[in-house]
């Protein structure tokens, strides 16, 4: 089983972004920047790929330019700002049924919030280029917050911002560390896999799908 939801009917859910409603690939970012570095591509992304040097970033801790300043440092990358920023953030991938299903919920008022570990780099991107990422009722992202999951303060935002808490919530993620804080707080929810698989977890619990 890849879901620990109860039969509660949720008010509202919450969706993770990377490997839920986006795939990405820190491998191309890697392999665009790396022409302009000192290293092979797979040792720069080493520097990006959930580096002690990202998770400062996705906490909030530094800027997108103290990124980009100590990402240089470390591989010599030899480009300006206004160049890497696009090579460092074109990573993502559509995820077209789990898009569909945020899309669907919608058209029964069932409230969905994205909550992420996640850069303003990648997230100005992702408004630049994924349209479905602006009909959010909600964003709790790991930089605007100021930790990333599992910290229970991330969820505790979550909660202030739906007005909800416990079995209200469900929690859509492909971590199963993160799923279990929510487990811990009573949301439920459900560790993603692959889509068939959630949206049969969500018809389970009662959360509608489709109209027709």
């Amino acid at each position: 089983m890849s879901t620990r939801a109860s039969a509660h009917r949720p008010k509202a859910v919450i969706f993770d972004l990377g490997k839920v409603l986006l795939d990405f690939d820190f491998g191309r970012a890697a392999r665009a920047l790396a022409p302009k570095t000192k290293l092979p591509s797979t040792e720069v992304q080493k520097h990006l790929d959930q580096s002690p040097l990202l998770h400062q970033y996705e906490s909030g801790r530094i800027s997108a330019r103290e990124f980009f300043e100590q990402f240089c440092a470390l591989s010599g990358y030899s480009g300006g700002y206004e160049e890497f920023a696009p090579g460092f953030a074109d990573i993502f991938t559509p995820i077209e049924p789990m898009i569909q299903l945020a899309e669907n919920l919608a058209k029964f008022n069932i409230p969905r919030f994205v909550l992420s570990n996640t850069n303003d780099l990648a997230v100005e991107h992702i408004r630049r280029t994924h349209p479905f990422f602006h009909g959010f009722d909600g964003y709790l992202l790991s930089y605007e917050v100021g930790v990333m999951k599992p910290h229970d303060r991330i969820y505790e935002a979550t909660e202030a911002a739906t007005g909800l808490a416990g079995a209200d919530l469900l929690f859509i993620d492909d971590k199963p560390e993160n799923i279990e804080t929510a487990l811990k707080r009573g949301w439920q929810g459900i560790i993603h896999r692959n889509p068939p698989n959630t949206l049969a977890e969500l018809s389970r619990v009662g959360v509608p799908l489709a109209k027709g």
